[in-house]
């Protein structure tokens, strides 16, 4: 996590950056086998960039049968898993996304989420 101005990858401007690169291997593996226990999945793709070493650390899990999966490290506005969504033609496929920014659509589910701190709940 990363205090400062950034320009996310949807074009909007974020105070802090979470840098999914600073994710080391051993960090993605671990995350892979968590996924990996939430059910099957025949397929991976990996949004380029940041899901591109979560997808490779979850190809050791596939099976003949299941879901196909759509990873991504960081959601912000959904657009990037949405776009792929359509690009890949998977008619159902189950996002995952490590860490969310805002609120995922309803087929994406995220390890860590940020929705509370996007709020003006207080403690």
């Amino acid at each position: 996590f990363h205090l400062g101005e950034w320009t996310m990858h949807s074009g909007g401007v974020a105070q802090y950056k979470i840098d999914g690169n600073a994710l080391t291997d051993e960090d993605l593996q671990c995350l892979a086998y968590i996924i990996s226990q939430k059910g099957q999945f025949k397929e991976v793709y990996g949004i380029p960039q940041g899901g591109a070493r979560l997808q490779q650390a979850l190809e050791q899990y596939k099976s003949q049968e299941g879901v196909r999966l759509i990873v991504d490290d960081v959601l912000t506005t959904g657009a990037s898993m949405e776009e792929a969504r359509k690009t890949l033609g998977w008619s159902d496929p189950v996002g995952v996304v490590i860490f969310a920014r805002g609120q995922c659509p309803d087929w994406v589910k995220p390890i860590f989420s940020m929705n509370w701190i996007n709020t003006k709940d207080k403690f």
